[in-house]
């Protein structure tokens, strides 16, 4: 049971994580498939098993952050009643992720309001690192100390998006 890897979902009761796991998809992507993009209806929140996705906004394509991670989270706007997607995702490595229809989870957290309030917390706080990560690449990128790049994984190929940069930004 990989949910148990996300850290979204650490401290919940078994059956908790039982329900959210009878909801959830695993699913396996080639490099270069799009799983959706800027302005698509939002109704999916993901989890990272394996693999790499990219996350951009605009039509440039700037990298806004590199899902690398096993257990993190993407597709946040379904969750919040935004509506659609604020971002593409694309895969730019085979990948293998959990994909959890929002409808599914909104009943669970309804019937399990303190789970809900945990996940959310922690939610918010993936969220808070991801703006500060964005604040910081902005900043650097303003003295001329870096590419501009918001928010990345630990294990991020500076050096890949170093040459993409040169042609995006």
């Amino acid at each position: 049971m990989f949910i148990l890897e996300a850290d979204l979902f650490k401290g919940m009761s078994q059956e908790v994580i039982n329900e959210i796991d009878r909801v959830t998809s695993e699913e396996s992507y080639e490099g270069g498939t799009f799983l959706f993009r800027e302005g698509d209806a939002a109704s999916n929140f993901y989890i990272l098993a394996a693999g790499r996705v990219k996350l951009t906004i605009g039509a440039e394509g700037h990298i806004t952050h590199l899902v690398s991670n096993p257990g993190e989270a993407f597709g946040w706007s379904s969750l919040v009643e935004h509506g659609f997607y604020t971002a593409s995702a694309e895969c730019s490595a085979p990948t293998k992720l959990l994909r959890i229809e929002t409808k599914e989870l909104d009943k669970i957290f309804e019937k399990h309001a303190d789970s809900g309030l945990l996940f959310f917390k922690r939610l918010a706080a993936v969220i808070g690192k991801r703006l500060m990560s964005s604040y910081r690449s902005l900043l650097a990128f303003h003295k001329g100390e870096g590419p501009l790049v918001y928010g990345i994984s630990e294990d991020f190929d500076t050096e890949e998006h170093n040459e993409s940069a040169k042609t995006t930004v």
